[in-house]
């Protein structure tokens, strides 16, 4: 009995073994949490985001993914619960994906997505009523392979009228941040770049959701691929006024997040390659080119672009890629002259706090000045990297057309395809020539910042000198006065470029306007103090009344002339007793004794 029992429960764990074993592998799960908030309370409300989140949901359904959470119209509670299921779903997941279409803003470098009951009456609202795009970063992170977030959020402040700043330099900028997720395979998608803001259409969807739901449930397409003609087709609906943007990094397989079948790879590619022919009707080793280097500017570091450079050395791009590796460089010179000249400042502190040795104070302040003119001269080489490259971006649509227009003029020859050409005179405009980041000649900095902190000085009303570029006493004393007013700590001993972001931030008068004596203040101007008759301008500045002059009175006078009659006369002595009563007897001079 007992060895028969033992053997029928052999023969069940075998059947279990097998069962297990037998089973077929599960595909890599994917999860989405799609958010759409237009009905905002305390804002103007939106017409397409909830429309947005619908296409998109059914784009990811249809994609084949296994979790699509939708949820509009999502108030604080509701928003933070949805955040919270979807980190638990996210753990078991490889791939996750975070799509959210509403208002978002960003404050002092961090980005914010608004639930539709948000207040916001304060600046500091943020921390209690909005979630961070940390937040939703964290969501994501437990996705085994994968983690996406996109924003089509990247529209104006709508509180930023209303909105009280409790500290007057806390920077509140138009559109999102620029961002670098914390873990590797992480993008985050924008619907316009950092700084920029995105259009909502006039159509029932946004330029942006639409151009998504165009390319991104497309099997075996590389996500690199998708947001790259997602880009172009932005552009081109807005006229390049909106221009998306992706942040992070990815290895070097293709990702997609709708993967081909095993057995029809070869379809999948040719499919991608449809996709590709479609969004450029007349595919060319440029345009494969173009692709790069715009891939290359969305990745937009040092390395992306030097490899970039080293694949099309001679090309049109390539000089493109060049003013934005000159951009990049300036940006880092800039960070590290800016963190020198914070350790420069802390080490002066410290010295103060010490009491340290006049000598040693002295060291101190010139190596702070040398740091802060060296930060002054990379963030005004930073500025002119930018300028350089953005306006060789605004360049390049039309320098493009016009090498298509010459290549289709031209007679068929063997040419170089890898680059515009410059077409011949009757063939339309000549491509602009790019300029070279290496032969730029540099503004002299620390006049360039102290004209243009003059300049902002005198806007709040603490400047009344001449725009000259000279930080003189009278700037200095300037600045000083913005500090007290403004109650920040700037050395007004040099023109930097933090106090100019500052006071840049201040869109009202900051100091008060003071007035010279005689005068006084009416508005925003000083007029001449007048006084009413009878009353003079004091010291003071002030109208103060005048005493009446009055004449002795004619008892006094009376009373002074009695007096003079009734004095007894006093006898005359002789003259020649007088003289002898001031000689002794030899004729000297004597001093007189009195006696009682």
């Amino acid at each position: 009995m007992r060895a028969r029992c033992f053997a029928k429960l052999r023969q069940i764990c075998l059947f279990l073994i097998v069962l297990l074993f037998c089973q077929p592998a599960s595909a890599a799960s994917r999860v989405a949490l799609v958010i759409g908030n237009s009905s905002y309370k305390n804002a103007a409300p939106l017409s397409n985001p909830v429309n947005d989140a619908q296409i998109v949901e059914a784009t990811l359904k249809n994609a084949g993914f296994d979790v699509v959470q939708t949820r509009l119209d999502l108030q604080a509670a509701e928003m933070r619960r949805a955040l919270r299921d979807f980190a638990d779903q996210s753990r078991d997941a490889d791939v996750a994906v975070v799509y959210y279409a509403g208002h978002g803003i960003e404050i002092e470098g961090t980005n914010y997505l608004i639930p539709v009951d948000a207040t916001l009456e304060r600046d500091t609202d943020v921390y209690d009523e909005a979630f961070s795009l940390d937040r939703v970063l964290l969501a994501v992170e437990p996705a085994r392979q994968l983690r996406l977030v996109i924003l089509d959020a990247c529209r104006n402040n709508p509180f930023s009228d209303k909105m009280k700043r409790t500290v007057g330099s806390r920077a509140i900028s138009r559109g999102l941040a620029r961002i670098e997720p914390p873990t590797s395979n992480t993008l985050v998608a924008f619907a316009a770049k950092a700084g920029s803001t995105a259009s909502d259409g006039n159509s029932k969807n946004s330029p942006y959701a639409s151009a998504l739901v165009k390319y991104i449930g497309t099997p075996g397409l590389d996500l690199r691929r998708v947001f790259g003609f997602v880009r172009d087709d932005v552009m081109k609906a807005t006229g390049n006024r909106q221009e998306p943007y992706v942040y992070g990094t990815l290895g070097g397989d293709d990702v997609p997040l709708v993967p081909a079948k095993e057995v029809a790879k070869e379809t999948a590619k040719q499919t991608a390659k449809e996709v590709a022919r479609e969004a450029a009707p007349a595919p060319t080793p440029r345009s494969e080119m173009r692709y790069d280097y715009e891939l290359a500017l969305q990745v937009g570091n040092k390395d992306a672009l030097n490899f970039f450079i080293a694949q099309y050395p001679d090309s049109y791009y390539a000089n493109l890629a060049k003013l934005q590796l000159a951009k990049v460089d300036a940006e880092e010179k800039r960070a590290a002259a800016a963190e020198k000249a914070r350790q420069a400042e802390q080490e002066q502190a410290r010295l103060i706090n010490q009491g340290a040795q006049q000598t040693q104070l002295a060291k101190a302040a010139s190596d702070l000045k040398a740091a802060q003119e060296a930060r002054a001269v990379a963030e005004a080489a930073k500025e002119v990297a930018q300028q350089q490259a953005a306006q060789a971006e605004q360049k390049r649509p039309a320098a493009e057309s016009a090498a298509t227009a010459a290549k289709s003029t031209a007679p068929a020859a063997p040419s170089a395809p890898d680059q515009p050409r410059e077409p011949s005179a009757n063939a339309g405009p000549k491509v602009a020539a790019l300029p070279s980041p290496q032969a730029t000649v540099q503004p002299t900095a620390p006049a360039a910042v102290a004209k243009l902190l003059q300049t902002e000085l005198r806007r709040v009303g603490c400047f009344t000198g001449s725009l000259s570029g000279e930080w003189d006493t009278e700037s200095r004393r300037s600045l000083e006065l913005f500090n007290r007013n403004a109650g920040t700590k700037f050395d007004a001993k040099v023109a930097n470029a933090d106090a100019l972001d500052a006071i840049k931030l201040k869109t009202a008068r900051v100091c008060p306007l003071i007035c010279g004596s005689g005068l006084r203040r009416d508005g925003d101007r000083c007029v001449k103090i007048t006084c009413a008759a009878g009353y003079f301008l004091n010291d003071d500045d002030e109208c103060e009344r005048r005493k009446a002059r009055h004449a002795p009175s004619a008892r006094l006078e009376r009373g002074s002339r009695d007096r003079e009659a009734e004095a007894p006369a006093r006898p005359a002595r002789p003259k020649a007793e007088a003289n002898a009563g001031r000689r002794g007897d030899g004729g000297m001079p004597f001093m007189p004794f009195f006696f009682p």
